[in-house]
C-alpha cells in the first residue's frame, strides 16, 4: 500500500459487453492458430485492448486497404458493416469472420425491412462511427443521422418518418428527442433499439458512483459509450476523472484515505482496471 493509503474499488458490472468479448474470443482464437489475422477498423475503440491484440497478430485495415486484399480472412468487428463490405468479400475471395453483435444485426435487419418498405428513416447517432457507417449501409446512404435536436433545426424532416438509434445511445436522450419530435407535430415511428446491457450501466452507475470520494473512469477516447458513462459518473459525483491508463493518473487529485471507485466503458478490458488500481494503491 502506497503512502496515500487509498481504498481502491472495481465496479465489477464494468468492462465489455457480450458483443466485444464474442469479437476478441473469436480474434483470439484464430491468432492462435494462424498466427495472423485482418480486422476491418479497430477491433474495439480501446488503444491499449487494440495493441496488445496486435501484439498478437492482429492487424488493422481500413476499407481502402480491402479492396487491394485477397484470399484472406478479415474479422468484422462488433459494430457491424455495410452490405458493401460483404460484396466486396465475396469478389475478393476474403473470409469473412463476422463477430458483427447480435444486438447490431438486429437493428440492421430491422433499418433494411423499414427502407425497402419506403419508410423515410432517421438514425440518433454519432456521425462518421463505424455502427452507424454500417446502419446507414442498410439504406443505400438514404437514412438522415443526426447527434443532437439542433442538427433537425436546419433540416426539412418529411411529415411521416420511423425512427431509430445507435445500439450505444442514451436510452433517456432518446425518450427525449422522440417526445420532443412528436412535440414539434411529427408522425413518428420510433423504435427503441438501444443494447439494454448498454442502458442498464446508465441506471446502475449513479449508485456506484455516489459511494465514493473520487471515481476514475477508464475508457478509450474513441469510444462513445465511454463518454456517455464518463457523464453519467460525473453528474452523480463531480469528483470523476477520465483516464484511459494508468499513465495519466494524477497523483495531485487524490488525498490521503481516500475512497477510490473504478468504472468503465462497455469497451474497456477488466485487466486494463486492474492495472489503474495497482497503480492507485501505490500512490
Amino acid at each position: 500500500m502506497g503512502a496515500l493509503d487509498l481504498q481502491v474499488t472495481i465496479d465489477q458490472d464494468s468492462g465489455f459487453c457480450f458483443g466485444v468479448v464474442y469479437a476478441i474470443d473469436m480474434a483470439e482464437d484464430i491468432l492462435a492458430e494462424d498466427g495472423y489475422l485482418y480486422c476491418l477498423g479497430d477491433i474495439v475503440h480501446n488503444d491499449e485492448e487494440v495493441d496488445r491484440l496486435k501484439k498478437k497478430g492482429l492487424r488493422i485495415i481500413g476499407h481502402d486497404a480491402l479492396l487491394g486484399l485477397h484470399n484472406e480472412k478479415v474479422l468484422i468487428r462488433a459494430h457491424g458493416e455495410a452490405p458493401e463490405t460483404y460484396k466486396i468479400a465475396l469478389e475478393n475471395n476474403i473470409t469473412l469472420i463476422d463477430a458483427s453483435c447480435p444486438v447490431v444485426l438486429k437493428l440492421q435487419n430491422r433499418i433494411k425491412t423499414s427502407f425497402d418498405a419506403n419508410e423515410p428513416i432517421v438514425i440518433f447517432g454519432k456521425h462518421g462511427h463505424a455502427e452507424v457507417i454500417g446502419l446507414q449501409g442498410q439504406t443505400d446512404g438514404e437514412a438522415l443521422v443526426f447527434q443532437d435536436l439542433g442538427e433537425l433545426d436546419k433540416i426539412e424532416l418529411p411529415q411521416k418518418f420511423t425512427l431509430y438509434s445507435q445500439t450505444t445511445k442514451s436510452t433517456a436522450k432518446f425518450y427525449q428527442i422522440k417526445e420532443e419530435l412528436i412535440n414539434r407535430g411529427y408522425e413518428i415511428k420510433a423504435n427503441d433499439t438501444i443494447c439494454r446491457q448498454v442502458s442498464n450501466r446508465d441506471r446502475d452507475l449513479p449508485e456506484f458512483a455516489l459511494k465514493f470520494d473520487k471515481v476514475l473512469f477508464v475508457s478509450g477516447k474513441k469510444s462513445s459509450n465511454g463518454k456517455v458513462l464518463f457523464e453519467v459518473c460525473l453528474r452523480h459525483n463531480p469528483n470523476t476523472f477520465f483516464v484511459s491508463s494508468a499513465d495519466e493518473i494524477d497523483p495531485s487529485l487524490f488525498e490521503k484515505g481516500d475512497t477510490v471507485g473504478i468504472a468503465g466503458a462497455t469497451s474497456t478490458p477488466m485487466w486494463l482496471m486492474e492495472e489503474v488500481k495497482t497503480a492507485l494503491e501505490k500512490l
